[in-house]
């Protein structure tokens, strides 16, 4: 049965972020995600899952600066101590955070500087997951990788579920999975549920928003009812995140779920 996370960054942009937490509540979730906690300290964000009873299945490594249009530094040679710094701030998180399982931390790669040699990037890119998989793995926590589609973030350096899978063989890594966005994988090749069969082995995390858009399931072309129960009855028993950006506001975009109310819980 599909269990769902409110993503708090894009969904109840109506509130304040910390006010986001009780409104994911009381409209019905039990689970929640968000890219960045490092605004906040850990405790006030522990406070607000303890309130509210919300499990914090995952957010992202610290990934550059954001305002200035970094999306990660894991490739970047000349930031692998900022990265290591990264890892360590994330860890702090994690044992705030972490309930009866920790979060799932999620590490953008990054994009790729003009003029920069990509066998150079993936032999930085490799070195830093391993580091990082094996930091998080002393304290139970699974690492992703997340494939970009190239219209958003051009440059992006991971950009399919294959390249992501051809990381972790290379890597090594037991704790690295692929965290799998649908709406970034329908922009980039579509084949969705056959990618996901291909791959359910290597992927740790499900995302989902419509195309185009990136808003919520209905708005677009992808069968969602039709995909989500696929991956039911594939065995995905991981959540699924909800990465879109509301058409109206959140609460009433949430009415797509009605149409799966049978065997699917939020």
């Amino acid at each position: 049965m599909t269990r769902f996370a409110a993503n708090l960054t894009t969904l109840f942009q109506e509130l304040p972020f910390l006010e986001r937490f009780g409104a994911a509540r009381q409209a019905g979730f039990t689970a929640v995600e968000y890219m960045f906690p490092y605004p906040y300290a850990p405790e006030e964000l522990r406070d607000q899952l303890r309130q509210h009873g919300l499990t914090q299945v995952l957010f992202n490594l610290p990934a550059g600066d954001w305002a200035a249009g970094e999306r990660g530094i894991a490739v970047l040679p000349d930031r692998q101590e900022e990265f290591r710094d990264g890892v360590a701030r994330a860890l702090t998180y994690v044992e705030a955070l972490r309930g009866a399982q920790p979060p799932l931390v999620n590490c953008l790669v990054g994009k790729l500087p003009e003029g920069a040699h990509a066998d150079e990037a993936r032999r930085v890119l490799v070195e830093n997951l391993r580091y990082a998989a094996a930091e998080l793995k002393k304290v139970g926590v699974t690492l992703l990788i997340e494939p970009i589609n190239p219209h958003d973030i051009p440059g992006f350096f991971l950009r399919t579920p294959d390249q992501a899978a051809g990381l972790i063989a290379e890597v090594g890594a037991d704790n690295l999975r692929i965290q799998y966005d649908l709406y970034h994988q329908q922009r980039t090749e579509g084949q969705l549920l056959d990618t996901f069969r291909r791959l359910q082995d290597k992927i740790g995390h499900v995302q989902l928003a419509d195309v185009p858009g990136r808003h919520q399931p209905g708005t677009g072309e992808i069968n969602y009812p039709f995909l989500l129960a696929a991956l039911d009855r594939d065995g995905y028993d991981g959540y699924v995140g909800l990465e879109y950006i509301p058409e109206g506001d959140t609460v009433s975009s949430l009415a797509w779920m009605d149409t799966l109310r049978e065997g699917v819980t939020a």
